[in-house]
């Protein structure tokens, strides 16, 4: 039912109001003595085996944390680490009662959720804040080209790329493809500010334009350079935006926590809109993978990080992720999933649960790749390079 609480005149009851309250009556007088008692045993049975699973995880998850810990101090020192440096039963999972419904009407607060920026807002953003409109392309496959060529010219190579684009997005992503939001389900709502090939959140970008913003504006100085005229002129005007958001993206210390803060304000938005830049967003997408490799290369790992190794990273961040890829593989057969989340993450997480060792989450990853890779989006990006 609609409720036509704009249209109703003032000394009128609303019609959605009227039957809410006769259904909180209703429901007043449904609940007998014997439903509330039964209500409040069955509500005891829960809160008792919901309380006795708290302790056992909190225990389990404690255990995480310090073999974390433990393996950190292992690397900081260079010592090698092994089996007993990871948890290797599989975390408890809550299968007691479920919570009953309380027959009785309960008034709770309403907990409006904060609304998830999309596209629209953040191309608002950029014009408010920097004066900055994304030069977005005229095909998919303008995008896919440019993304290709920064990718090559970096170092990735056409299997990082295609495969990590065919999990990221299904294999038919666009350049401003945002996760949760398809133009095959109407009604779609935004989940996060995750966009693009690599699905970079607003925090990814603020930290990238920070960190990356250097070698950013040395590649689009070599491309204005190139040029002339016109196209010259709207491009410098281009790269003096970029270097009013750098500066921006660099007001505040190089960590994760303060990006995210700054990531969540009007101008975090408008350092976001530049995943959909033709010029800028291959560079974004391209240095989301990149470091990630790097770190791994600094690290001494010198093998090529195969596709499957570089999204567990991008998915799960280097130091976490580094974890998992440099693991034997007698090792990833025995190792919990669960030494690399965080509780809350882990049990919203049913890809890690059925998957429930290294060597499992490597191996979906792989099966996801293999069969989004046959797709048309990604086809077309594998004939870009």
């Amino acid at each position: 039912m609609i409720c036509a609480l704009l249209i109703a005149p003032l000394t009128a009851v609303p019609e959605c109001v009227a039957a809410s309250a006769l259904t909180i009556d209703a429901m007043a007088q449904a609940a007998s003595p014997a439903a509330i008692a039964d209500y409040r045993r069955k509500l005891r049975e829960y809160q008792e085996a919901r309380a006795a699973f708290d302790e056992e995880a909190g225990a389990y998850w404690t255990a995480i944390a310090d073999k974390r810990r433990g393996r950190n101090a292992k690397r900081r020192d260079h010592q090698a680490v092994s089996l007993d440096d990871y948890v290797l039963t599989q975390p408890p999972l809550y299968d007691g009662p479920k919570r009953p419904v309380n027959p009785e009407p309960e008034e709770r607060p309403p907990h409006p959720r904060k609304p998830i920026p999309v596209v629209g807002d953040l191309l608002k953003a950029a014009a408010e804040q920097f004066q900055f409109v994304p030069q977005q392309p005229k095909t998919e496959m303008e995008f896919k080209r440019a993304y290709a060529q920064v990718a090559r010219t970096y170092g990735l190579t056409r299997e990082q790329a295609v495969r990590v684009y065919s999990f990221e997005t299904g294999g038919n992503g666009s350049h401003d493809m945002q996760s949760g939001l398809s133009a095959s389900r109407p009604g779609s709502h935004a989940i996060s500010t995750a966009i693009g090939y690599n699905q970079l959140l607003t925090t990814n970008s603020v930290e990238l334009v920070a960190e990356q913003g250097h070698d950013i504006l040395r590649a689009l100085g070599e491309k204005a350079a190139r040029l002339s005229g016109p196209q010259r002129v709207a491009l410098e005007r281009k790269i003096a935006a970029v270097k009013r958001m750098v500066a921006y993206a660099r007001s505040v210390p190089d960590t994760w926590s303060a990006h995210e803060k700054l990531a969540d304000t009007p101008k975090g938005w408008a350092i976001h809109s530049l995943v959909l830049d033709i010029d800028v967003g291959p560079l974004l997408q391209t240095h989301k993978l990149l470091t990630s490799v790097i770190f791994a290369r600094n690290k001494g790992y010198t093998r090529p990080l195969t596709a499957a190794e570089l999204e567990m990273m991008n998915l799960t961040g280097d130091g976490t992720g580094f974890d998992m890829v440099t693991m034997p593989q007698a090792m990833r057969e025995q190792v919990p999933t669960a030494n690399f989340f965080q509780r809350n993450g882990y049990e919203r997480n049913p890809v890690a649960i059925r998957h429930n060792t290294v060597a499992k989450l490597l191996a979906v990853t792989d099966e996801r790749m293999d069969s989004n890779s046959a797709k048309p989006g990604a086809r077309d990006l594998a004939a870009a390079f």
